[in-house]
C-alpha cells in the first residue's frame, strides 16, 4: 500500500472555485466512508480549512487511486470532475509525506508560519479515528506530522515569519498601522463561536477592544465564548451573547465585525451592510461606480436595465464594471452566457452609457467578449469569478465606518461590500492577494531542512516497519523448528535429566539466535533506505514463507498499534 493525496488549495486554485468545492462537516465524513469503500484505498483522512481540501488515502494502484480522488472530491465537493481537475495536484509516497509536514511547519498556509494548522490537523486525524478510517499508516503520517509542526515552531523562529490568519487580517483592516492603536475602543461583533472565531475574539480582546459581542445560532456556545472572554484574566473586555436573529442591530453599534461560520450561504448581505454604515453616518451610503470616474453614485441611482429575458439579475450586478463586461458574467453557467450574449447583442441594455463617443460600437465589441466567454465556458464549466472593481482614477476612498474581516469558505459577507464607501472588507482573497507580497523569514529555511530530515526519517521508519512482520514471522518459524527438533530429540534420547534437556534448548536456541541475528538487523538496514521495500519479498522468498503467517503478524502488530494509540 501507498500514500497518495489529492487536493487543491489557495496555491493551485483561485479563492471563487476553493469556495464552491469548500466541505460541510457532514460532507468531510461521508468523503472518509466513501474513500475507504472504493476499491483502491484502505484508509483515509480529510484535511479541509478555509484555504484547501485535501484527501490523503492509502491506496494500491497509483493510477486508479488518482482517479478514484478525483472523482470522490468532485462529487462531495459538488463542482464538476472537468472543472476541478485543472486546480487540483498529487503527491505521492514521500513527496505526500514532504506536502503534510509542510502543511503542519505553516510553509504552505497563506500566511506562512501560522500556527492554527496543527489544530486543524489534530481535528482531521480525530475525526478520521472516530469513523475508523485511519490505519496505521494514516495515524502514523498525521501524529508525526503533529510532532514536526511543533518541532519547527520551538526550534526556530518560523513564528517570526508568520501568523494567525486572525492576526494577519487584522493587520489588513489596520492598513499597516499598528493593530493595537487601530483596535484601542472599538466594538467588535463577532459572528460564530468555533476555533477560529474564538481565536478572532480572543485576539481582539487582547488588542484592545472595548466590547465583543458574540452571535451565534447556538445561543448557548455563544455564552460560554462571551463568559471564557469575561473570566480571562489577561484582558479587560466587556462581553456578550447574542443571537443570531441580533445582528443587524448589532451591525449598526460595532465598528469590528469578524464573520467565521459554517453557513453554506451569505450571513451579511450588501444590502444588509450598507443600511447598518447608513445607520451610522445618517446618510445613503454610496458605490463607486467606475463609469463616472472620481463621483460617487448612490446605490438608488444605478440603473442597470430591467429587460426581463436577461438571464443576469441587474440589481445586484457590480457596479464598478460594464453590466455587458466580464464582471457582469462572471461565474455564470456555459447555457446562461450564451443567453446573455445574444440579450446583449440584441441591444436591449440600458446602461445609462453617458459620455462614450460610440455606445453601439461598445456594445458590439462587447458582445462578441462575452461570446467568446461563453465558448469558454463551455470548455471549462464557468467563468472565474472577478469580484473586485478597478481602482477608479482620482478616487480617494474616504475613511471606512465599518471594517469587516470574512475568514469563511465559502464566504459569510457578500463580495458586492468591497464596493460601498465607507467600509473595508477584508476576505480570504484579499488576504491570498496581500501574503504573496509578504516577505519571508530566514528561519523558513530552517524548518525546510526540518521538514527534509523528518521526512527521510519517516520513510525509513515506515519502510523498515514494513519488513518487521516478515522478521517475526521468519523468527516464529524458527522458534517452531527448534521446538520440533527438541521434541524429536526428547523421544531419542528419554534418559536425559531436565538439567541436560534445558542445556541442548539453550543451546540450539543459541544457534538459530546467532545465525538469524545478522540477516535480520542487515535485511531492516537495507529495507530502511530508500528502494528497499523488496527486501521483505526477498526474504520470504528465500526462507519459504507461509504469506498468511507474515499477514497474521501484521494484523497482530496493527492491533497492538491501535491499543497504545492515545485516544
Amino acid at each position: 500500500m501507498s500514500l497518495l493525496v489529492v487536493g487543491l488549495s489557495h496555491r493551485s486554485a483561485p479563492v471563487s472555485v476553493l469556495e464552491r468545492a469548500a466541505l460541510s462537516a457532514d460532507a468531510q465524513v461521508k468523503l472518509a466512508q466513501d474513500t475507504v469503500a472504493a476499491e483502491p484505498a484502505t484508509e483515509a483522512a480529510v484535511l479541509a480549512t478555509c484555504n484547501r481540501i485535501e484527501l490523503y488515502a492509502d491506496v494500491d494502484k497509483f493510477h486508479a487511486g488518482v482517479a478514484e480522488l478525483s472523482t470522490l472530491l468532485a462529487q462531495h465537493s459538488g463542482v464538476g470532475l472537468d472543472e476541478l481537475t485543472p486546480y487540483l495536484y498529487v503527491h505521492y509516497e514521500d513527496r505526500a509525506v514532504h506536502h503534510l509536514f509542510s502543511v503542519a511547519c505553516g510553509l504552505d498556509s497563506m500566511v506562512v508560519g501560522e500556527g492554527q494548522i496543527l489544530a486543524q490537523l489534530k481535528d482531521s486525524l480525530a475525526r478520521a479515528q472516530e469513523l475508523h478510517s485511519a490505519g496505521r499508516l494514516m495515524n502514523d503520517l498525521f501524529q508525526q506530522g503533529l510532532r514536526v509542526g511543533k518541532r519547527a515552531h520551538s526550534e526556530t523562529g518560523i513564528d517570526r515569519a508568520g501568523q494567525s490568519l486572525v492576526t494577519f487580517g487584522l493587520e489588513q483592516l489596520a492598513a499597516g498601522g499598528d493593530v493595537q492603536e487601530w483596535a484601542r475602543g472599538r466594538k467588535a461583533l463577532v459572528i460564530g463561536a468555533g476555533s477560529m472565531s474564538s481565536l478572532a475574539a480572543a485576539t481582539l480582546a487582547r488588542a484592545g477592544v472595548a466590547e465583543i459581542v458574540v452571535a451565534n445560532r447556538t445561543f448557548d456556545r455563544a455564552e460560554r465564548l462571551a463568559q471564557i472572554l469575561i473570566d480571562n484574566d489577561e484582558t479587560d473586555v466587556a462581553a456578550r451573547a447574542v443571537p443570531m436573529d441580533a445582528v443587524p442591530g448589532e451591525l449598526t453599534r460595532a465598528d469590528v465585525v469578524v464573520s467565521c461560520t459554517g453557513a453554506t450561504g451569505l450571513v451579511l448581505s450588501a444590502d444588509a451592510v450598507a443600511a447598518a454604515v447608513e445607520g451610522r453616518i445618517g446618510e445613503p451610503v454610496a458605490e463607486i461606480e467606475d463609469d463616472r470616474p472620481a463621483q460617487l453614485v448612490p446605490r438608488s441611482a444605478v440603473g442597470l436595465g430591467t429587460d426581463e429575458n436577461c438571464p443576469l439579475d441587474l440589481t445586484a450586478a457590480q457596479s464598478g464594471f460594464s453590466v455587458m463586461g466580464e464582471a457582469a458574467v462572471a461565474g455564470m453557467a456555459a447555457a446562461e452566457l450564451e443567453q446573455h450574449a445574444a440579450w446583449v447583442d440584441n441591444g436591449t441594455v440600458d446602461i445609462r452609457e453617458a459620455g462614450r463617443r460610440n455606445p453601439e460600437a461598445e456594445a458590439e465589441a462587447e458582445a462578441e467578449l462575452i461570446g467568446a466567454l461563453a465558448a469558454a465556458a463551455a470548455r471549462v464549466g464557468r467563468i472565474p469569478e472577478r469580484r473586485r472593481p478597478e481602482p477608479v482614477a482620482g478616487f480617494v476612498r474616504p475613511a471606512p465606518a465599518l471594517f469587516l474581516l470574512d475568514l469563511a469558505m465559502p464566504r459569510d459577507i457578500d463580495a458586492a461590500v468591497h464596493r460601498l464607501v465607507g467600509v473595508r472588507l477584508v476576505d480570504i482573497e484579499s488576504l491570498a492577494e496581500a501574503s504573496a507580497d509578504a516577505p519571508m523569514a530566514a528561519d523558513v529555511d530552517e524548518v525546510r531542512r526540518i521538514v527534509s530530515d523528518e521526512v527521510a526519517a519517516f520513510g525509513a521508519a515506515q519502510r523498515a516497519a514494513h519488513i518487521t512482520p516478515t522478521v517475526v514471522a521468519l523468527r516464529t518459524m524458527a522458534a517452531d523448528v527448534v521446538a520440533g527438533e527438541i521434541a524429536r530429540l526428547d523421544g531419542r534420547l528419554p534418559d536425559l535429566d531436565d538439567r541436560q534437556r534445558g542445556e541442548i534448548r539453550q543451546a540450539v536456541h543459541r544457534v538459530v539466535d546467532k545465525l538469524l541475528h545478522a540477516p535480520t538487523v542487515r535485511v531492516k538496514q537495507l529495507a530502511a533506505e530508500p528502494g528497499g521495500a523488496g527486501y521483505a519479498d526477498a526474504l520470504r522468498t528465500l526462507f519459504d514463507l507461509d504469506p498468511e503467517t507474515v499477514a497474521a503478524v501484521s494484523r497482530a502488530v496493527d492491533s497492538t498499534d491501535k491499543k497504545d494509540r492515545p485516544a
